[in-house]
C-alpha cells in the first residue's frame, strides 16, 4: 500500500483597502495559487484585511498557526497606510526599526538625496526577519518564521516570490481533470454525490456554463493520485453516456 501523500498548505493575505473598495482588482493569488501547486503546496485559504493593524496581526497569527506558509501582499511601500512591517513585527511580539542592509540596497538604488523619509520607511523590518529579493524596485520584502510578506504590484510580488520559491518544500502536486458536458447541474447533482463517495480522496466541484446558446457542466476532479484521479474520470464519463451526452473533454473545450 502506498503511503499517504504529504499535504503541504498556505494561506495568502492580500492587505488593501483599496481592494477592498473594488478600486484595484487582486492579481497575485491566482498567481500564487498556480506557482505553489507546481511544488506540492496547496492554497487552501486566502483572505483579504483592511489596513488596519489589529486586523492584520489576527490573521497572521490566526494563519501561520493554522497553515505550513503564509504569504502576504501589500502594504509596506513608502505611505502612512502601509502599515504591514509594523503588524507583523506586532503579531509576532517583536520589535521594529531600520534594518541596515535594507538601508544600503536602497542607498545603491537611489541617487543621492534622493532617498527622502517617506522611502527610509520601506526599510524598517521587523527584528529577526530575513529579507527577500526586489529586483524590480528594490525594497525588499521579507520573511519571519513562515510568513513571507511580499509587495502588493503584481510584477513586483511575482519576482519576490520566485525569488524564494526554491526555499518551498512541498508535498504531492495536486493534479487536475476536467470533463465537461452539455447537461445541466441539476441532472449530475444526484451521480456526482454517489462519485464523491466512491472517490472520498478526490476533489469534485461542478461549474455551469452557456456557450453554442446550450446550457452545460464542467466537472473539475482534483487529486493527488493519478491512478485515482483517472479512474474517477472515467466512472465519470461513465456517468455523463448514461445520461444521454457524450464527455468532453479539457482539451477540446
Amino acid at each position: 500500500m502506498s503511503a499517504t501523500p504529504t499535504v503541504v498548505t498556505a494561506c495568502m493575505i492580500v492587505i488593501g483597502n483599496e481592494i477592498l473598495s473594488g478600486r484595484t482588482q487582486d492579481k497575485n493569488m491566482a498567481y500564487i495559487a498556480t506557482r505553489l501547486n507546481e511544488i506540492g503546496v496547496r492554497l487552501a485559504e486566502a483572505r483579504v484585511v483592511s489596513d488596519d493593524q489589529d486586523a492584520i496581526v489576527a490573521a497572521v497569527n490566526e494563519t501561520r498557526a493554522r497553515y505550513d506558509y503564509v504569504f502576504t501582499s501589500g502594504g509596506i511601500g513608502p505611505t502612512h497606510d502601509d502599515i504591514t512591517a509594523d503588524a507583523i513585527a506586532a503579531a509576532f511580539g517583536v520589535g521594529i526599526d531600520f534594518n541596515p542592509e535594507a538601508v544600503a540596497i536602497l542607498e545603491a538604488h537611489y541617487e543621492p538625496g534622493m532617498l527622502n523619509e517617506a522611502r527610509m520607511r520601506m526599510t524598517r523590518i521587523p527584528f529577526g526577519a530575513a529579507l527577500v529579493d526586489n529586483p524590480v524596485s528594490k525594497a525588499p520584502g521579507f520573511r519571519l518564521e513562515n510568513v513571507y510578506v511580499f509587495a502588493g504590484v503584481p510584477s513586483i510580488m511575482q519576482a519576490m516570490f520566485e525569488g524564494i520559491r526554491h526555499e518551498l518544500v512541498g508535498g504531492a502536486p495536486m493534479l487536475t481533470l476536467t470533463i465537461a458536458s452539455y447537461l445541466p447541474e441539476g441532472a449530475l447533482a444526484g451521480p456526482l454525490g454517489q462519485l464523491q463517495e466512491e472517490f472520498p480522496g478526490i476533489e469534485m466541484g461542478s461549474y455551469p456554463f452557456y456557450r453554442t446558446s446550450k446550457f452545460g457542466t464542467s466537472v473539475v476532479l482534483r487529486g493527488t493520485e493519478q491512478a485515482n484521479l483517472d479512474a474517477a474520470g472515467e466512472r465519470l464519463r461513465q456517468i455523463v453516456r448514461e445520461l444521454g451526452q457524450e464527455p468532453i473533454e479539457e482539451s477540446d473545450i
